[in-house]
């Protein structure tokens, strides 16, 4: 039975070179540090890595170091958290799941590393749902949907990790220091970057395969609407969006353009897939908010920092200014769309293959 879990089935063959002739032939990775493409591949291999490496220690088997040692990299300490589950809870039981790996790259010869390689790339893995760890990855993702999930340990141990991280580096280069997450663990990779940036303004390279994007971009996606009325409908929300801002959410509203302001630098590499409906309303976001900022940039200004979230939740909190996060809302990205047919949209193997149909834009802020 063929495992997918097996690097050397469901790996990046393409990137493989032969090294000699006949019967000694030896096939090996070359990398392109500088190739946009080797760098994608790369980092959603160790993301893979991170799931296989959980599958690993709920099934006993070895598969999930081929998938960062054929890159050379190491294992330098794995992030995990702990069940729970009301089973775990009642017997008090302390066990954990692997959620993330910090890797070290660690080159043949040290003396010709490449001087756009990473020194560390964090992997966060998604959601399992054939592990049993699919209670917690459940359990966040509602988190995630809900936009409360900056308090969940998961959330807060990755951030304390990487800034421990950033902060002990001893070439003082944060970007040597790569993110990277599929799924729900992009939904993670998001969030420390949002906050090393937020911080101590450490700008770290992040690549985020399917992120989820929390609107109704999918749904009207999914009833058919015309590019024309789609574009109607979202410039009529931002204009609502821009007089709620200049009224009952004003104080939201000059919070998040100084977050904005302060994000702009930081651009991280968002890889979504059209048919995908958990991350496809980045693609919206960011098309549509160009076309605004065209048409009317001081509306499309305005509008883009706020999420109607924030009126939601200041229904239900009596109070003004909100300091939360709005994880869907990026001043700057780089948007990779897989305009693909076939496979699984929200997969992560998609992400490491060679004949992949991608179109790429970098959106900045303002």
């Amino acid at each position: 039975m063929v495992s997918y879990d097996d690097f050397s089935v469901s790996g990046p063959t393409h990137m493989m070179v032969n090294t000699s002739q006949g019967s000694s032939a030896k096939r090996i990775i070359e990398l392109d540090w500088d190739s946009l493409d080797h760098r994608r591949c790369i980092t959603a291999c160790l993301v893979k890595g991170t799931y296989v490496l959980e599958s690993d220690h709920t099934n006993g088997t070895k598969l999930a170091p081929a998938w960062w040692e054929s890159f050379h990299f190491r294992q330098l300490k794995v992030l995990s958290c702990a069940c729970t589950c009301i089973f775990c809870k009642i017997h008090g039981s302390n066990t954990r799941f692997i959620c993330g790996v910090i890797f070290e790259y660690v080159p043949p010869d040290e003396a010709r590393r490449h001087p756009s390689a990473p020194r560390y790339i964090v992997a966060f893995r998604g959601t399992m749902p054939k592990d049993p760890t699919i209670v917690g990855d459940l359990r966040l993702n509602l988190r995630v949907l809900l936009n409360t999930q900056q308090l969940c340990h998961r959330f807060c141990e990755a951030r304390e990790f990487v800034e421990k991280l950033v902060t002990s580096n001893v070439d003082g280069d944060s970007s040597t220091i790569w993110l990277t997450g599929h799924s729900l663990g992009a939904s993670i990779a998001l969030d420390v970057g949002r906050e090393m940036m937020m911080g101590d303004g450490f700008n770290l390279p992040t690549f985020l395969f399917n992120p989820p994007h929390v609107s109704l971009a999918p749904v009207a996606n999914k009833l058919g609407m015309s590019e024309e009325a789609k574009q109607d409908v979202h410039l009529g929300s931002y204009v609502v969006k821009h007089i709620m801002g200049k009224t009952i959410l004003r104080p939201q509203k000059k919070h998040m353009e100084a977050v904005f302001e302060k994000l702009s630098p930081w651009v991280p590499e968002l890889y979504v897939h059209q048919r995908d409906p958990i991350c496809s309303g980045f693609i919206d976001y960011f098309e549509l908010r160009k076309q605004h900022q065209e048409q009317c940039p001081r509306i499309a200004k305005s509008a883009a920092t706020l999420a109607y979230r924030d009126l939601l939740h200041l229904c239900a909190v009596s109070g003004f200014g909100d300091k939360k996060g709005r994880q869907h809302l990026l001043p700057s990205a780089r948007l990779w769309k897989n305009l693909g047919q076939d496979g699984d949209a929200h997969g992560l193997q998609q992400w490491w293959r060679s004949n992949l149909s991608l179109s790429s834009e970098r959106y900045s802020w303002p």
